[in-house]
């Protein structure tokens, strides 16, 4: 556990990152402890809780330049939407650093600025995410598409933002796996036929959810894996697949984070990835 968190003497978002492809890959957390976010002093005056719609759990600003989710109107609204829009083009030029093989296959999602206090929040067990988990998303089928994410601590009360991270993957895998319900295409077929699913959810996928469910189900597991707790401080961000790296969101007020979607096959080791992994476990394919 000890080499979990890889730690990157970096200051610019742009400059080549030589070497930490093979580390990313293998679910390893890229920690950039002087890599800030800078801001101004309106920007800094938009940190607060009541720039978010109390009816939404983040405030997001969508490829399309739509923000969503902000309470604010007038000026703020456009300061806001330029300062998310401003860490969205930082944060991809941060992983053109680190992988500019990816650049021509990531699909973009919505950036976003999170500005609820994490022991606030309340939640069911499976939406906990201070529950130690990979991610999967029940309504958004991948088969298989790796995500890819970049946060930034960006409290003004100079407050750390504090994870645990977990084991590799494939021990992940050899614990739950073996405990998974079996996948029925006819079921699946049901939920896209419902609208449960936006596509049709394929094998990879109940796998992954019943891997993250049944991670924050077990609470002698959260309890007794093998994990490390670490404190990001303000100032600083990371860079993480989260589909792979087991993480939990212990504390923390205000950050900022992108996603990033990579088709596997774009890998520099397609074979790092969750989908072969589980492939190899269980000698069939699984999309």
């Amino acid at each position: 556990m000890l080499d979990a968190i890889v730690t990157v003497a970096a200051t610019d978002w742009s400059a080549a990152l030589g070497g930490l492809v093979s580390e990313l890959e293998a679910g390893k957390l890229l920690f950039f402890p002087s890599l800030r976010f800078q801001m101004d002093r309106d920007e800094a005056a938009l940190l607060r809780p009541d720039v978010r719609d109390p009816k939404s759990r983040n405030i997001s600003l969508r490829p399309d330049g739509r923000l969503v989710g902000a309470a604010v109107t007038g000026p703020e609204h456009g300061r806001l939407c330029a300062m998310i829009g401003r860490f969205a083009h930082q944060a991809r030029s941060l992983i053109d650093a680190i992988a500019p093989s990816y650049r021509a296959h990531l699909r973009v999602a919505p950036a976003s600025l999170r500005p609820t206090q994490v022991e606030s929040r309340q939640q069911s067990w499976r939406a906990d995410d201070r529950r130690l988990h990979v991610d999967a998303f029940p309504s958004r089928p991948n088969r298989g598409e790796r995500i890819l994410r970049v946060f930034t601590n960006v409290n003004p009360h100079d407050e750390a933002r504090v994870w645990r991270v977990g084991e590799p993957f494939d021990a992940i895998a050899r614990h739950f796996v073996p405990r998974a319900k079996r996948y029925t295409p006819w079921q699946a077929q049901a939920l896209k036929t419902l609208r449960v699913t936006k596509s049709l959810r394929s094998e990879y996928d109940h796998l992954m959810l019943q891997l993250h469910d049944g991670m924050k189900a077990d609470l002698a597991y959260q309890r007794d894996c093998p994990q490390l707790t670490h404190a990001f401080p303000p100032g600083s961000t990371w860079v993480c697949f989260s589909d792979q790296t087991a993480h939990a969101a212990m504390s923390g007020q205000y950050m900022m984070e992108q996603t990033l979607h990579l088709p596997a096959k774009y890998q520099c080791n397609p074979q790092a990835s969750p989908l072969a992994i589980l492939e190899r476990q269980l000698g069939r394919r699984l999309t």
